[in-house]
């Protein structure tokens, strides 16, 4: 008779959420605790919310009563960004019996005695200064590839950001602990590692509690490049200001680091991005992206927008609109703006109608797939490396190649979390490459 307590697990938000999700799950399952999927009846349920995403606090009750659905008694815990700036408001949820803040979510089972309901929601949330010590993480996904945080926190104050309020000061993870969750990772024959934080680029600050520190991104993606076992590194989002020429030039040279760059811009306007206190003008940005095109002319780049806002005007919009155009970029992640308390542009002048905000949004998401399209297609009948996944979905298995290209080919169980080298023929009707397999299929463990 199995008499261990059961948790589940639920993860909004972005992928360094993800991967602190994992590391509460590992503290439970060192408890004694057994995981099982969200949608499965479990005696707790731990929610990792986020303060980014639209209808956050709508979302959270949505995933609150799917909880209760399945077992009316379970004890539900919100942990994250949303708990540590909305702590009172996430507790007054019916149902909701703890909420953790930014250094209380690392010690959840701490705070768990004997799983009975509340007939309040229990609060424990910091002053956010207190934010200050680093708890490295790291989550496997799909068992292809791994998120591995190394930093957390930020120290820019961006008017439209919640993030400093609710993850606290920059501060990093020792370089010998990423190194050491880095083996362990490659250890279990996952093949790629994609670096997470809420601000990579500023990596070794805070290693020690405070500014001073000993390493630098480009340092920590040298050391990544030499541990043996891992097949690809991939950078996730890094600011324009902090991407070095050093760094591009040695992912350029690098084998193991993929030739992917996802680079937030946020506004194609100075006159936006002085509103906005971020760090570059966009002169910096087109530096940025034609010194990877000059040495990684495969480069696939991303880009982070915002639509819409406080003072963004038509000819402001057309202004980030005609500069995306330009720039030799391969994708866009379109967020609208919107309002978020405690932060400065909440009070700005120049409040961009919501019915504008959707259209300009539109209209770039529209420009993003035609890039995505372009891009693909400058690819074809080219030879690369695809990691492909785990999941059959409709008879076809998927991958990516190094410079993220999304490809297909018919289901084939061997090939899931093997790296095979393709050419690129054509693109299907869905927007998803077909290829042709360079040598016989190999399969690996």
């Amino acid at each position: 008779m199995n008499d261990r307590k059961k948790v589940a697990f639920y993860t909004l938000g972005c992928k360094l959420n993800f991967s602190e999700t994992s590391t509460i799950a590992r503290n439970f399952q060192d408890e004694g605790f057994e995981k099982v999927d969200f949608s499965e009846h479990a005696d707790m349920y731990v929610i990792n919310t986020c303060s980014v995403t639209e209808n956050a606090d709508k979302r959270f009750k949505t995933i609150v009563k799917q909880a209760q659905k399945v077992n009316p008694d379970a004890f539900v815990a919100a942990v994250g960004c949303y708990a540590q700036l909305k702590p009172e408001e996430l507790a007054a949820v019916d149902g909701v019996d703890l909420v953790l803040g930014a250094t209380e979510k690392f010690k959840i089972t701490d705070y768990i005695n004997d799983l009975t309901k509340n007939e309040f929601g229990e609060v424990h949330s910091c002053e956010i200064e207190d934010a200050d010590f680093y708890v490295g993480s790291y989550a496997v996904g799909d068992r292809t590839r791994a998120f591995l945080k190394v930093q957390d926190g930020c120290d820019y104050k961006c008017t439209y950001c919640t993030i400093p309020l609710a993850r606290g000061i920059s501060r990093s993870d020792t370089l010998e602990n990423v190194l050491k969750n880095a083996k362990e990772i490659s250890e279990q024959n996952i093949k790629e590692i994609v670096l997470t934080g809420v601000n990579i680029g500023d990596y070794g600050k805070g290693e020690f509690g405070n500014k001073k520190h000993e390493h630098t991104f480009l340092e920590l993606v040298q050391e990544l490049d030499k541990v043996e076992g891992i097949e690809r590194l991939r950078i996730s989002s890094i600011e324009p200001n902090l991407l070095k020429n050093e760094t591009i030039d040695f992912v350029s040279k690098s084998s193991t680091f993929v030739p992917h760059f996802h680079i937030p811009l946020q506004s194609g306007s100075n006159t936006l991005l002085r509103l906005m206190r971020r760090r570059y003008m966009r002169e910096l940005y087109v530096d940025r992206v034609t010194r990877i095109k000059k040495v990684m002319p495969d480069a696939c780049i991303g880009v982070d927008v915002i639509v819409g806002f406080p003072g963004e005007t038509d000819e402001l919009f057309l202004e980030t609109y005609n500069f995306l155009t330009e720039l030799d970029i391969s994708y866009l992640h379109v967020f609208t703006y919107s309002e978020r308390e405690n932060t400065v542009a909440a009070d700005m002048e120049g409040v961009v109608p919501q019915n504008v905000r959707k259209k300009r949004s539109k209209m770039l998401r529209g420009l993003s797939v035609k890039m995505r399209r372009g891009f693909y297609e400058s690819q074809l009948g080219k030879t690369k490396t695809v990691l492909f996944e785990g999941e059959n979905k409709e008879g076809y298995i998927h991958g990516f190649t190094e410079n993220y290209v999304k490809v297909k080919a018919p289901w084939n169980p061997e090939l899931v979390n093997t790296l095979q080298e393709i050419t690129l023929t054509k693109i299907d009707d869905d927007g998803i490459v077909r290829f042709d397999f360079v040598n016989e299929i190999v399969a690996s463990s």
